[in-house]
């Protein structure tokens, strides 16, 4: 089976009261590695969901480096004016939704 190529990993969700997402804590590809984790916003993040990266839910596996255990892709859903970020397969609610993904 193919591997999935991808420009980062979620690894943990912050929301706001709204139930929007407020920050993310991802590994961003750069080059053959990956980052150190790195804080995005809500609006970073959808800037690069909206330039075509692909972000997926996952973990790093321990003492393995750039290797990770990956789950769903993160999609955006709604209107182009109120973009919603999603997890695939979630249920279409009217708020942000990374199923799965630990709050911290």
């Amino acid at each position: 089976m193919a591997r999935i190529k991808y420009d980062g990993v979620v690894e943990a969700v912050r929301y706001s009261p709204e139930g929007r997402v407020a920050l993310v804590r991802v590994y961003e590809r750069r080059g053959p590695t990956f980052s150190d984790r790195i804080l995005l916003s809500r609006e970073q993040l959808l800037e690069r969901l909206n330039r075509g990266e692909k972000w997926v839910i996952g973990q790093r596996q321990p003492f393995m480096g750039g290797t990770f255990e990956t789950g769903p892709q993160v999609q955006l859903a709604g209107s182009k004016d109120d973009p919603l970020i999603v997890t695939a397969g979630s249920n279409g609610s009217q708020r942000d939704e990374l199923r799965d993904v630990p709050v911290f």
